[in-house]
């Protein structure tokens, strides 16, 4: 039987995914976006600080990065307790040494888990994200509306009683996401995610209590998916991100217009010691470039939104 006339016709059909949460546009045809004192790639650096249970339930699916052979896993659970310990203060060493700006995404069970560990980056300064309790409380489609809203309640409360900080900002683990998680997330303070991944630029993202901000944190670019995932080497995961600095500075000198390179960094990856080397040769190289702006991310949703409210 052939198939009906209007099989392919619906309401919701349009360019771009089938849904009202953002306009969609090519990043070519938009109007150019201007850094900061000139700049052309702003750099957001995300320090992953994360924490994996061992007893992890999986649900729906097994976070990636977290306990894969049977329990009690401890060769990666002690693995991910090294970059806690040990990686962790070779990153910091490094981004300071090289003088580029770090944001942290902290799961909230930090907290409780490491907290000396959390008052020593909470006394640093630098911007803190929330990034859900812990890496195995994944937010998905079929989870109760209710459940998650008091997850969500949960983290932000213990986030930012702890830090001190109004913590604006989130990551989900595994960058999954309800139908409902936007929502929940602007009608709680949050002002910017980092979870889908279509884009070099942030772009504004509709919810029903307000705009977000969509400030996509590159997959591609992760030091992870790179070396854990792909399985390449540290030295060749350092040649990406150069490669990646100066193509989108030459782009962005092109179109007269900024672009964001947006770098996941994992202590338990890059923090070892036959690795660190290659991540200070990519913050030195960072570093070296002209029309750099290396800052949190919220200044840069902040920099980015102040031109989006005069265009």
């Amino acid at each position: 039987m052939p198939l009906a006339p209007d099989y392919l016709v619906y309401p919701r059909r349009r360019n771009g995914m089938d849904h009202d949460r953002y306009s969609w546009s090519m990043l070519a045809e938009r109007a150019p976006v201007a850094w900061p004192d000139g700049a052309r790639l702003a750099v957001w650096v995300n320090v992953a600080v994360q924490f994996f249970p061992l007893n992890q339930s999986g649900v729906p699916f097994a976070p990636p990065g977290g306990m894969s052979t049977p329990y009690p896993d401890l060769r990666h659970f002690t693995l991910r307790d090294y970059g806690n310990r040990v990686g962790l203060f070779r990153c910091l060493h490094a981004l300071d040494a090289y003088g580029i700006t770090p944001t942290f995404s902290i799961n909230a069970a930090i907290v409780n888990r490491y907290p000396r560990l959390l008052e020593r980056l909470a006394a640093r300064g630098d911007e803190i994200l929330a990034s859900s309790w812990h890496m195995d409380t994944l937010h998905h489609g079929e989870m109760d509306i209710d459940e998650e809203a008091a997850l969500v309640d949960r983290t932000l409360r213990t986030l930012r009683d702890a830090t001190g900080q109004p913590v604006t900002g989130w990551l989900s683990p595994a960058g999954a996401q309800s139908q409902n998680t936007p929502d929940l997330l602007a009608a709680r303070g949050i002002r910017y995610m980092g979870d889908w991944l279509n884009d070099d630029l942030p772009y504004a993202f509709r919810t029903t209590s307000g705009d977000l901000t969509a400030l996509p944190l590159s997959l591609e670019l992760d030091d992870a998916f790179i070396i854990a995932n792909n399985l390449h080497s540290e030295w060749e995961y350092a040649e990406q991100i150069q490669d990646a600095t100066d193509y989108l500075l030459a782009e962005a000198a092109e179109t007269g217009g900024g672009r964001l390179l947006a770098l996941s960094v994992h202590p338990w990856v890059l923090g070892q010691p036959h690795r660190i080397g290659a991540f200070e040769a990519v913050l030195r190289y960072i570093e070296a470039q002209a029309c750099v702006w290396s800052a949190s991310a919220s200044e840069i949703v902040a920099a980015w939104a102040e031109q989006q409210a005069k265009a």
